[in-house]
């Protein structure tokens, strides 16, 4: 397993992701007109083709070395739950800080095809790395993502200027717990923070009649493995659990525009450095990705 902090070096390690040399090599990682109007009218993008096969393996054994127990005392990891559910019948692996750790995960904030869609989806702005996430749901047992604004964990940064890519290593399903989410929800504001793993539908609480409403229109978003999806970090969305016999692995990269600056004098991360109230987020935790 790797010791070395990875943070430490702001450009791909391995071959894995070829780097466009010429302007016409980046036009086939290019969003269309069209998926970009859809992203700001609805508040998040499915069906981005961001790994191929043999990229998909090297990161599934990737995570699956991760999720060994024994890790969970390594302190390049900004969190690690080896289990955050609530519900003592499921089990729902998630942790941060995975780029700090092993080379895939580390190279694919460099991914062309993630820093196209990210810097096109923030406006046409350089984009910079926040924090990344895995998700592991086992076959059978695996449990909720509650319903949730990603900005609502965000909020010691401002302005809200965030994305998040939300990327499958298996297909997602209706079954085995994909991605739900709420068409227009960015446009509610700032909602309460919920317990990440805990009451599926707790937020509904908090919404207003016409609010409830849209809740109930809710949208599956399921995609194909090493397909990814990009939602805005305001839109509402949830996943369930994962009954099928199909593991539903997953990773997330959250980035922000170059330009957010810090809103505590608090660790942003665990483990690392504080950057002042007010101070850009900048730096060997938070690198530029194009």
């Amino acid at each position: 397993m790797q010791t070395k902090d990875l943070s430490e070096i702001h450009k791909q390690v391995t071959n894995m992701f070829p780097w466009p040399a010429t302007p016409d090599e980046w036009e086939q990682y290019r969003l269309s007109k069209e998926q970009v109007e859809f992203f700001n009218e609805y508040g998040y993008l499915t069906g981005v083709k961001m790994l191929k096969e043999e990229q998909l393996e090297v990161l599934r054994k990737e995570l699956f070395q991760l999720t060994d127990p024994s890790l969970h005392d390594n302190e390049l990891f900004y969190e690690y739950n080896s289990n955050e559910s609530t519900d003592p019948q499921t089990i729902l692996f998630h942790a941060l800080g995975e780029w700090r750790i092993t080379p895939g995960l580390h190279d694919v904030l460099w991914n062309p095809a993630f820093v196209m869609a990210a810097s096109q989806l923030l406006g046409g702005k350089a984009v910079r790395f926040w924090h990344d996430q895995i998700f592991y749901k086992p076959a059978k047992k695996g449990g909720v993502v509650a319903w949730h604004q990603d900005y609502s964990y965000w909020t010691r940064t401002k302005p809200v200027a965030h994305i998040t890519c939300w990327c499958s290593l298996d297909d997602a399903t209706e079954e085995n717990g994909c991605l739900q989410y709420i068409p227009g929800s960015h446009q509610w504001g700032l909602l309460p923070k919920t317990n990440l793993a805990g009451d599926l539908h707790g937020i509904r609480d908090y919404l207003t009649p016409e609010q409830q409403k849209q809740f109930d229109q809710v949208q599956l978003a399921p995609v194909k493995a090493g397909e990814a999806i990009f939602h805005h970090p305001l839109t509402l969305h949830g996943s369930g659990e994962n009954k099928s016999t199909r593991p539903r692995r997953a990773f997330v990269i959250n980035a922000f525009a170059d330009g957010v600056v810090s809103d505590t004098d608090e660790p942003l991360l665990q483990g690392v450095p504080v950057i002042p109230k007010g101070h850009k987020m900048e730096g060997q935790f938070f690198p530029f990705t194009i």
